[in-house]
């Protein structure tokens, strides 16, 4: 189904969660059920880089927040003017220590759908698995997810008080995760 809004104030919608959430492919699929849109994968920005790439780890590094936070940043300026534009627009990232602070101050006002994506953890460690092209890579990246739930535990009730909604799409498809998101606005 496609959504047609009025051209003066297009949705704006925010995916967050662990690595294989779903986030991109739910973007995406979000994205695609209105005539004009933007996704933003944040991932995709920070891969912009590069020399110097900062990769996200346990420790979470002053580099690598920097680099984040410039591509959120980015990410927030390219929404912005897509949404004057009449554009709905997309964007999807992970969260981190330092919550989502560019998110927050920036679409503080406004028509914003803020999702966090929450898969249970045995779920998200199955998606990895048959995605991930090596051990390496899929040692990684569980590293990561189990990182990521930890800090969606720890902040959520910040979250929840900030307006993030949590959608459990464990046993959903990509396409009923994207109807339920797009039901909110």
């Amino acid at each position: 189904m496609r959504y047609v809004l009025a051209m003066s104030a297009p949705p704006l919608f925010i995916i967050i969660g662990a690595p294989a959430a779903g986030k991109s492919s739910t973007g995406r699929a979000v994205a695609e059920r209105f005539p004009r849109s933007l996704h933003i994968p944040v991932d995709d920005l920070r891969d912009m880089v590069r020399s110097g790439l900062s990769l996200p780890s346990p420790e979470w590094k002053p580099e690598f927040r920097r680099q984040l936070s410039l591509a959120r940043l980015s990410a927030v300026d390219m929404a912005r003017r897509y949404r004057r534009a009449g554009f709905t627009v997309v964007v999807d990232d992970f969260i981190d220590p330092g919550g989502l602070a560019e998110y927050n101050q920036a679409f503080a006002k406004g028509r914003v759908v803020k999702i966090c994506l929450r898969p249970d953890r045995a779920a998200a460690v199955a998606r990895n698995a048959a995605r991930a092209t090596n051990d390496d890579e899929r040692a990684y990246l569980e590293e990561g997810i189990m990182v990521t739930y930890a800090e969606i535990e720890a902040q959520a009730a910040q979250l929840e008080s900030d307006g993030w909604v949590f959608v459990d799409n464990t046993h959903l498809a990509i396409e009923e995760t994207a109807e339920k998101i797009t039901a909110m606005v």
